[in-house]
């Protein structure tokens, strides 16, 4: 699937940097989303020498996915994270945030890219919903965020009440990023695509090694989603979070469609903006009238490679835009990947057991405009020797039991996870028929080793069925058609090449790339 903004804003594929065998930089960026650019072009304005290392192309991953929402209303944000912390630390998340914001917004007024400010509001359509509301509402003042309290909005259903936050914005996350490239060619970072850092060995200077050679660097920045190394545990601290999202045209028009960014906080959660269309939006039949408006539907979340049948939270999302917003065609749908961390602060900072040369940014809990650039603008600081105040007061925070209770039932639930994967996997055989287009099967292979077969685009592929991270059985999502990790939420696409870690490794090829379909596989 193609999210709405690779559709309209495509990045061309970067040219060929030349990759210097062993070249030394102050800082290696490994990931080229939000996080990754900002910080990259923070500290090269600053004078660093620096380079950017992306595993895919840039914005491959949640950047180039997300609902692109510059809010300081984030939900429930501040009342969860008053669950595991005194609200002296909500209050500098917010502070947090609110640099980010400005920081963004700044970048793309001196860029002359188009932005739109819009009303944020966090609404409930039950009763639970409301207690929650009041809850986020109350937690908001408290801290220092002025919202107000309605009864009434524009959606075309009812509510049982609302919290809002004027004037906060949405903008297309691509025209960000392709602002930064230029930019950054401009102050000569190489940003390269193609080349996955696979390790980092640590020593002075750190050597960075991906699957095009290895660099040198004083330190390295891991802004991949999740960090790909597993010595500060951080993949036991996160739950991957994977999430759809729906582009609609509407009959009327602007008119047909509410102006705010509106996100619910019911266990069903929807999440609506509008999407100005530029010259040049395409669809798939041609160009969409420039001037025009489409709105986005989000939401249907669950833990990465836990649901079965992932195109039904697509198809959900479809009979929900069209039974609330008659006539509603659906243009574009994607999904994307984010991470929840245990007491739902972001993990900014080094690394534990790299004496400070690796620090990892992640956790941003769908958060991330403003969340990225703020993990940026700490990190930043932090090499040049200036610590912000928000951020000394956000580091080494000491868990909560209610962190605690949160960090254990994840962790749980992988070990069941992983337990009750394995034993499916080696009591059924694999398949000896060939899957229909788009399908894929995970089943005790000829070596009684779990397997997997699919076929896409008319090629059938079989590939290890475990994952390289830690060993999960991977489970197959149809809407993406992508094998995924039910532990840690690292993904690979059929013929077994990884899309997103903490898997650095592809699959392996377990049989002939187009198998027999008369073979039958041994039991």
């Amino acid at each position: 699937m193609e999210s709405l903004w690779f559709a309209t804003h495509p990045l061309p594929p970067r040219p060929d940097a030349p990759f210097h065998e062993g070249a030394v930089f102050d800082v290696v960026v490994a990931g080229a989303g939000l996080t990754g650019l900002t910080t990259a072009l923070l500290l090269a304005r600053a004078g660093s020498r620096v380079a950017v290392l992306e595993a895919r192309h840039v914005g491959a991953v949640t950047t180039g996915n997300t609902t692109a929402k510059v809010s300081l209303l984030q939900g429930r944000v501040l009342s969860e994270i008053t669950r595991h912390h005194p609200t002296d630390v909500a209050r500098a998340y917010l502070e947090a945030n609110r640099a980010g914001q400005d920081w963004l917004l700044k970048f793309t007024a001196e860029q002359s890219i188009p932005h739109q400010r819009r009303d944020a509001w966090t609404y409930a359509t039950t009763r639970r919903g409301r207690a929650r509301l009041e809850l986020e509402y109350q937690t908001a003042h408290a801290v220092g965020l002025e919202v107000g309290w309605t009864d009434e909005t524009e959606l075309p259903f009812p509510v049982w009440g609302a919290i809002t936050l004027p004037a906060q914005a949405q903008l297309h996350p691509l025209e960000v990023l392709d602002a930064m490239l230029t930019e950054l060619d401009a102050l000569g970072v190489p940003v390269i695509e193609q080349a996955r850092v696979v390790d980092v060995e640590v020593g002075s200077p750190v050597r960075v090694v991906t699957t095009q050679g290895s660099l040198a660097a004083d330190r390295v920045v891991l802004a991949t989603g999740t960090p790909i190394l597993d010595r500060g545990g951080h993949f036991a601290r996160l739950v991957p979070q994977r999430s759809y999202a729906t582009s609609h045209r509407v009959p009327g028009g602007p008119a047909a469609i509410p102006r705010g960014m509106y996100l619910s906080v019911d266990d069903r959660t929807r999440s609506l903006r509008t999407v100005p269309l530029g010259k040049g939006a395409l669809d798939g039949d041609g160009a969409l009238d420039e001037g025009g408006e489409l709105l986005m539907v989000g939401g249907n979340g669950h833990v990465t490679g836990r649901r079965d049948d992932t195109s039904s939270a697509v198809d959900d999302l479809t009979r929900w835009t069209r039974e609330h917003f008659e006539g509603a065609e659906r243009i574009h749908a994607w999904s994307a990947q984010d991470y929840q961390a245990v007491g739902r602060l972001p993990l900014v900072g080094p690394m534990a057991a790299t004496g400070g040369r690796v620090l990892v940014a992640t956790g941003f809990n769908k958060w991330g405009m403003t969340n990225a650039v703020a993990a940026a603008l700490n990190l930043t600081a932090r090499l040049s020797g200036e610590p912000l105040a928000w951020a000394a007061t956000l580091d080494h925070l000491p868990i909560s039991p209610a962190g605690l209770s949160s960090a254990v039932v994840p962790n749980a639930e992988v070990a069941v996870e992983l337990a009750k994967d394995w034993v499916r996997a080696e009591l059924r055989p694999l398949p000896t028929d060939l899957p229909a287009e788009g399908a894929g099967a995970v089943g005790r292979g000829a070596r009684g080793l779990p397997e997997a077969v699919s076929t896409v685009d008319g090629e059938t592929c079989r590939v290890s069925g475990v994952c390289t991270h830690l060993g999960g059985v991977l489970r197959w999502n149809d809407a993406e058609r992508s094998w995924d990790c039910p532990l840690h939420g690292s993904r690979f696409a059929p013929d077994g090449a990884v899309l997103e870690g903490p898997a650095v490794r592809p699959l392996a090829a377990t049989a002939d790339h187009t198998p027999d379909p008369d073979a039958a596989v041994a039991d």
